[in-house]
């Protein structure tokens, strides 16, 4: 079990989920993160995860070798990890410009009848060139990242596929350049 801990100078006590652990001590406040998730991770499978989501070709057997375990132990405890929802799948990460999509932007919606979302979300699913899609707090309703050949393509895709769902308006932001990319630290 892994223990971090972090010191905040506090006047008050406020309350934390049951994960966390508490401790007053005069001014400070030590909070212990016992286990921030649902699921009890040992030390290896901190290592496989943190092993894959760097590269998920990676052997089993290599990681079984590095970790001093034997392959089957590795490949058991993968399996585990899929079964509880902790390891998605894997996949092949595809440079979007390197095949034809220069233009990346992100679209905000406003929509102009909350009741909906479900509709939406099903006719978006349709569109290949979103390829991500947030419900949100803030200001827009759905959030949407969207790949598209260049700016013509892209307001091609806005005005006759995005725009007909029923949306009251729509904000989007192009990114010139993917600065970094990354996994969830492990």
């Amino acid at each position: 079990m892994r223990i971090n801990s972090w010191k905040f100078e506090l006047k008050y006590i406020p309350l934390f989920p049951k994960h966390f652990q508490t401790t007053n001590y005069s001014s400070t406040l030590i909070i212990k993160n016992i286990n921030m998730s649902r699921h009890n991770f040992d030390e290896l499978d901190l290592r496989i995860l943190s092993d894959l989501s760097q590269n998920a070709r990676k052997a089993y057997l290599e990681i079984a070798r590095e970790s001093g375990v034997s392959g089957a132990a590795v490949h058991q405890r993968v399996q585990r990890l899929i079964a509880n929802g902790v390891i998605k799948g894997s996949q092949c990460l595809v440079d979007p410009s390197a095949v034809g999509y220069d233009t990346c932007a992100y679209v905000g919606f406003f929509l102009r009848d909350p009741s909906q979302f479900n509709h939406v979300i099903e006719e978006l699913q349709k569109i290949p060139e979103v390829v991500e899609c947030h419900f949100t707090t803030g200001q827009y309703d759905i959030f949407v990242k969207v790949v598209a050949h260049n700016n013509d393509h892209l307001l091609h895709i806005l005005q006759n596929q995005i725009q007909a769902l029923g949306l009251a308006r729509t904000e989007t932001l192009i990114s010139f350049k993917e600065v970094f990319k990354r996994q969830v630290p492990i």
